[in-house]
């Protein structure tokens, strides 16, 4: 059995796309009769502890206490990295977003001389190539990295632009299509959740923040609101830091902001699943991104999606066919195409809500996953 150590930011039961993504890449990788150790970080222990692992069947998870900047971290890191080395041995590193932990799983594996793979998906190339990112080293781990996965095309163009080379994979985001899918019942209703039967919802899931183009859905609940009853049902919960722009519209809007709904972190998937399902629309109107699962999830469970033009959301999202594209440049008209949504008739809805089901159950399902991670085992690590 081959032996590859795992590195990410953060990892189950850590929030958050990035966590979620690496839990599901380990699970499906023990698929593959792979044993992985992950080490990830946690700012809830003291800096430089080392919690003893949690042992899964196939995986181990090594949690290391944050200290307060990366050029501790990174060496303590380090010295934690070589220990386990010595005493487990692994045949490759997986780097899991390209900073911190691409840069350090590509730089461990070249001092121990063996192959070394990072994930890119999504902030760690649009935002980590300008300041105050390190462009010298996500450059310099894109050049050494044995393999590169992303999660886009379109983010495999960015890197081939910054790296030079022609080799990398997309390894794209899949959902659990047993558990979002169409047409299951569901337990929350609209009723237990104060929504009025002649409410419009509009939807969106994950943490909201500017990234995720906050202020546009905040606009488009105003516009819509103006024509009909609707409300916001956030999936999820708002960041700290963009606390203030809610506040700031409950000033100026008091009643539209009583129609924002926010459910609070979800850790249960199935309970996820259910609220989508209560969405008259979603919307994505993210300003840059990779792949967002939220929005696979979103169109498995048959919503009706309007979502931005950013990073490879054109590459689920056929346009008037699954779903709707509006262009960065227009998402202040986001609330005139709920509205236009709003007012399709029966028949077209259903047409798009099958179409959004069967694109995910094609192309981003979890056995479409485990065939492309087979691939990039069968390359990282010959003869596994």
């Amino acid at each position: 059995m081959k032996r590859l150590l795992f590195i990410c930011e953060r990892f189950a039961p850590d929030l958050g796309g990035l966590a979620s993504s690496a839990t599901r890449l380990v699970t499906t990788l023990c698929q593959l009769n792979i044993e992985i150790d992950v080490v990830t970080w946690s700012r809830y222990l003291q800096p430089g502890e080392v919690l003893p692992p949690e042992i899964e069947a196939k995986f181990r998870v090594y949690r290391i206490g944050l200290y307060r900047h990366w050029d501790m971290t990174m060496p303590h890191t380090l010295n934690v990295l070589d220990w386990l080395h010595t005493s487990r041995v692994y045949d490759a590193v997986w780097g899991h977003y390209l900073f911190p932990s691409g840069f350090l799983a590509t730089w461990f594996a070249a001092l121990k001389k063996i192959p070394s793979t990072v994930s890119a998906r999504g902030n760690d190339i649009d935002r980590e190539m300008f300041p105050p990112g390190d462009f010298a080293r996500l450059q310099w781990t894109l050049q050494h990295a044995k393999l590169i996965t992303a999660v886009s095309a379109d983010m495999s163009g960015k890197i081939q632009l910054l790296s030079g080379r022609d080799d990398v994979l997309v390894l794209k985001n899949t959902v659990d299509t047993e558990i979002f899918s169409l047409q299951v019942e569901s337990k929350i209703t609209r009723a237990s959740l104060g929504i009025a039967p002649d409410e419009a919802v509009l939807g969106f899931c994950g943490e909201l923040r500017e990234k995720k183009g906050q202020q546009f859905l905040l606009n488009a609940l105003t516009t819509v609101r103006t024509s009909s009853p609707a409300c916001l049902l956030i999936i999820g919960e708002v960041r700290t830091s963009s606390e203030s722009v809610l506040q700031l519209y409950k000033t100026q809007h008091p009643e539209n902001y009583q129609r924002i709904l926010i459910t609070g972190h979800l850790p249960n998937q199935k309970d996820v699943a259910e609220y989508l399902r209560l969405c008259d629309v979603y919307l994505q109107p993210s300003l840059w991104e990779g792949m967002p699962n939220a929005l696979l999830e979103a169109m498995a469970c048959g919503c009706c999606c309007i979502a931005s033009d950013a990073g490879g959301i054109p590459e689920v999202i056929l346009h008037g066919e699954n779903g709707f594209v509006l262009a960065r440049s227009h998402l202040h008209k986001l609330g005139e195409a709920v509205l236009e949504c709003l007012a399709m008739t029966p028949e077209q809805k259903n047409r798009i809500s099958q179409a959004a089901g069967d694109r995910i159950l094609t192309d981003y399902s979890i056995t479409q996953e485990k065939l492309q991670l087979q691939t990039l085992i069968n390359r990282l690590i010959p003869n596994s």
